[in-house]
Formats: structure tokens, sequence, C-alpha cells
């Protein structure tokens, strides 16, 4: 900025038939300050942006946090496409947008301040010029950057929303396939991107019509500059040099205050892509925080206490009624019903997923929600009748979620006992594998085997195995059995079954009917003889207990 100044010295100096040495001494200076001024231009970007690099992987590694600490039923009631693109898409844009818009907004907010003393001190005349000009380069882009909010905010939704399409189909590719729907799909998507393009258009007549105005004044304002400063040369009130240094700082005074008003929109955008982000990183999960308890006592050790419960988008339906009862270690309870009795919801609560809407489910005498988080999950473990690997190696996904990485013997234990070890064996890379998205690689059996010995590695006080054998061949389904009713540590643990497969249901310890609460108690022998709800269902044409 001082070489708006030195050419305005040099105009005078020329016209004034100044020396040789007094041009070449203010050259140099030009050009020490010139050299410095870059040299800290330099300093400053590295700085920022090496500071923003890092606060854009710091958010990106809080946001996906606070979301990880969420309630259950918050992952229901939010698609996952949804919530994904708030993780990664809108913390990117935020931070990219930052990083290029909001350096830009800070260094011409400075630069304009500084050069509008420098004007002041020039000539007040055209500067009140400059100044009356202000407004009207102001209150419009003003407006049309609430406009390009609104719309950045609308394009943000359309896009999660096509993200979430396309995160379906693909997830679910076989179904997709199966019913000759890839047609639908792309046309699904096709219907969301035509969505978003208008939104786009929009957009982009926004930010034309925002910098055409800004051109134009800009302009006008030269004009009128140019015009006031040519009378006060003429009548002497200025010199021709100063004339020329205002008119270098009013031309970098105008460009400031242009980039200032295309900036601000884009920070603007930015602003309305982190609505969201600050939406989840502010949000309370709605469920107690966990306690501090890390023991338990053997005796009774889970009791469902009077335990009543309905989903929060559904509050009006109950799913569980005054459910009461209790596992003991080194039995097996065998939890049986028709579909929709709350069977997998009782599970659901075990683990303390969800919160009773009235009673307790107790623990070692202890509600489940007392207990430290880590040390709740090692003592109570679940297999689902589909469950969840991970794009990794067999290795990690049996040992997921352990502290301490076991030692590959104590994963072959595991996967020997639940039946995985013969199949992992025969793989060219044995534990090493990879087993695909979601454990694509591997057929439902087999994903169900090292579910199974992923719950097992931890040695439970509680296994719950919610319909886990479902897909299980004749052997390995032996082998569990021979795991519910035969193992040595059966004795200090508490077995959950939840299940459609009457041979396991048989030697069960108790077998529950359940229908919201329990209808029927008993053994297997007990409850034939009975001829009830239970009876009923083991007669059925279907012959399966569900």
């Amino acid at each position: 900025m001082a070489i708006p100044f030195f050419t305005g010295r040099l105009t005078d100096r020329i016209l004034q038939d100044g020396t040789a040495a007094a041009f070449t001494r203010n050259v140099a200076l030009m050009s020490v300050l010139t050299i410095a001024s870059a040299g800290l231009e330099f300093a400053g970007d590295s700085v920022y942006n090496s500071t923003v690099g890092r606060a854009h992987s710091a958010l990106q590694g809080e946001v996906f946090q606070a979301v990880l600490r969420q309630e259950t039923e918050f992952f229901q009631q939010n698609q996952t496409g949804a919530i994904t693109s708030r993780v990664t898409e809108d913390t990117s844009t935020l931070s990219e947008s930052l990083s290029e818009r909001l350096s830009l907004l800070l260094w011409y907010l400075v630069r304009g301040l500084c050069l509008l003393g420098f004007m002041l001190w020039g000539s007040l005349a055209l500067t009140m010029v400059t100044l009356v000009a202000l407004p009207l380069l102001f209150l419009l882009p003003k407006k049309l950057g609430k406009w390009y909010q609104s719309l950045e905010v609308q394009v943000r939704e359309s896009l999660a929303a096509s993200s979430q399409v396309a995160i379906e189909a693909l997830s679910a590719m076989p179904t997709v396939r199966s019913f000759a729907n890839e047609e639908g799909e792309a046309q699904k998507f096709r219907q969301k991107l035509q969505e978003i393009k208008k939104l786009n258009q929009k957009e982009a007549l926004a930010y034309a019509v925002n910098h055409w105005t800004t051109s134009i004044s800009g302009m006008l304002l030269k004009v009128g500059i140019l015009y006031v400063g040519g009378q006060l040369v003429t009548s002497g009130a200025v010199s021709s040099g100063s004339l020329v240094t205002f008119v270098l700082y009013q031309i970098q005074f105008t460009t400031a205050v242009e980039v200032l008003l295309s900036t601000y929109p884009r920070v603007q955008k930015a602003v309305g892509s982190s609505e969201k982000i600050f939406e989840y990183l502010d949000r309370t999960p709605r469920c107690p925080p966990h306690g501090l308890l890390t023991s338990l006592n053997l005796e009774d050790l889970v009791k469902f206490q009077d335990v009543s419960f309905a989903y929060q988008n559904r509050p009006e339906v109950p799913v569980l009624q005054g459910l009461t009862f209790t596992l003991r270690p080194g039995e097996v309870t065998a939890l049986v019903g028709p579909n929709g009795s709350g069977k997998s919801t009782v599970a659901a609560l075990l683990q303390n997923l969800y919160q009773p809407t009235r009673g307790q489910v107790l623990l070692g005498g202890k509600p489940v929600w007392q207990y430290e988080h880590h040390y709740l999950h090692s003592q109570v473990a679940a297999v689902g009748q589909e469950p969840q690997l991970f794009g990794r190696s067999l290795r990690e996904n049996i040992a997921y979620g352990l502290t301490q990485m076991p030692s590959m013997a104590e994963i072959k234990a595991a996967a020997m006992e639940s039946g995985a070890h013969s199949f992992i064996s025969g793989l060219p890379r044995g534990y090493d594998t990879e087993v695909g998205e979601a454990g694509s690689q591997l057929s439902g059996g087999q994903r169900q085997a090292v579910a199974l010995a992923r719950a097992l590695i931890r040695k439970p006080r509680v296994l719950i195995l919610d319909d886990a054998t479902s897909a299980l061949d004749a052997d390995s389904q032996l082998r569990v059995k021979q795991l519910l009713y035969e193992s040595p540590e059966r004795r200090s643990r508490s077995v959950l079954l939840i299940t459609q497969n009457l041979s396991l249901v048989e030697q069960a310890d108790l077998v529950l009917f359940l229908k919201g609460a329990v209808c029927e108690a008993g053994t297997h022998p007990q409850l034939m003889r009975n001829g009830g709800h239970y009876c009923d269902m083991v007669r059925a044409p279907a012959g399966a207990l569900e």
C-alpha cells in the first residue's frame, strides 16, 4: 500500500524536474518494501493454511464423535446417507470455503481500512465522494447474500437426500437386481439430481446478479472520482501527484470492497453448510450418561423388573408391558413368541441400547445404565440374525471393540468354539482375509459364526443369541448346542436364547412365551403338557417357533 504514495511523489518530482538521485532512491525503497511485503505474505499464508488444515481434521473428528454418542433412536430417525453427508461433505465444504474465503475476507477487510485511512489523509473531498457511493455497493450484495445462504441450505439438504438414495441402492444391490429395478433406482436418483440442478441454477443466478451489481457500482464510482479529481486539479486544490496517489488508493480500495462483497456471500454459504454440523455438535443424547460401576454380583445376575417400553417415534404403541423375569448364571433362558412380540426389544434393553419407559433392567442388582460403557459390553455380548461385520480382516472383526488386542491363540480358540475356524483355516490368507464391505465376501452362516466368535472372545457373563443360528449348517448348529449346554464356561454364564430352532429350545432351563409380557413360563415338557400358546406354536403346520 506504500507504492501509490511513492508513485505520486515520483510524478510530482518528474513534473518538477526532480533529480535522478531522488528518483532512484524512491524506486529502491519501493523495491525493498515490495520484497518485505511478499515475505510477510508468504509467512502469513503458511501459518493460516496450516491452522485451517488442522482445524478441518479436528472438526470432522469432533462431528463424527458427536454422532457416535447419540442414542439408538437418533440413527433410526435420521437416514445413514444424510448423516454421512453432514460428517464428510458439509465439513469439507465448510473448511474449504473458510480456508479460501475467510483468508480473503480478513485480508481485504484490514487492507480496506488501511486504504481508507490513506485516502482520508490524501483528500477529504474525494474520500467523501467514495463513501457516499458505499451504501450502493453494500446494500444489494447483503440482501443477495441472505438469498445465497438460503439456497445453499436447500442444496445441502438435496445432496444429503440424493446420497441416501445412492447408499440404499448400492448397499442392497442383490435385492435391486433380484427385482430387476436398476432402472427404477437410476430414475429415482435422476429425480434427486434434477432437484439439485434447479437449485444450482438459482444459486448461479444469485452469484451472477451479485457480481454484476458489484462491478457496475465500482465502475460508476471510478468515473465519479476522475471527474471530481479533475476539477480539483484544475482549481489547484490538489497536485497532479496527489490525484495520482488518491486514484491508485481508490482503485485498490474499490477492489478491496468488491472482493469483500463477493467473498461475503461465499462465507455465508459456508455458514449455511455448517448449520447441521453444529446441530450435531450441540445435540445432547437423549439417554442417561454411562455410570462408573465395574463389578458384578453372581447372584440373580439379570432381572427385568416390571419393564414397559415403547419406541419414541410410536409412543402410543407399547412393545413391552410389565415384563418381569430373571436370567440366572448357568442357565439358558429361551424367549419365544410371535413376530412383533418384543423379543428383540428385550435383547436391546439388556444391552442398554434403549431405556425402559417404566421399570428397570438390573444387572447384578444395579440398573444397566449405571455400569461403565466398556465394562458393560465386555460382560454382555450379543449376536444377531444378520450380524454386522466390517470391511477388515477376520482377525480384526473377531477382536472388534476390545481395548487390548488379544493373542492369535485367543482368537483361534474363540473361532473354534463358534465353528468359524474350519472355514477360516481353509482361506488362502486365513485370519488376515478381508471380509469385504459389511462382510459381503462371506455367506450368511459364516458371518454368524464370526459374530459368535466376536462375542465369545470377551468371555461374557451374559450371552444373547437373537436368532443367531438361523443360517448355520447342521454341524455348526450342533457345535452351538454343545456350547450352550455342555461347555465348562456355561456355569458362570447366563444365556438369553431367541431362536426358531426347536432342538435348541427343548433343552433350555426355562422357556418364556412372550407377547408384550410373559404369558407362559416353564420347561419345554411342562409347556407342552399345559397345552397353551407355546404348545400350539410348536404343533403348528409350519413347525417353527415364531
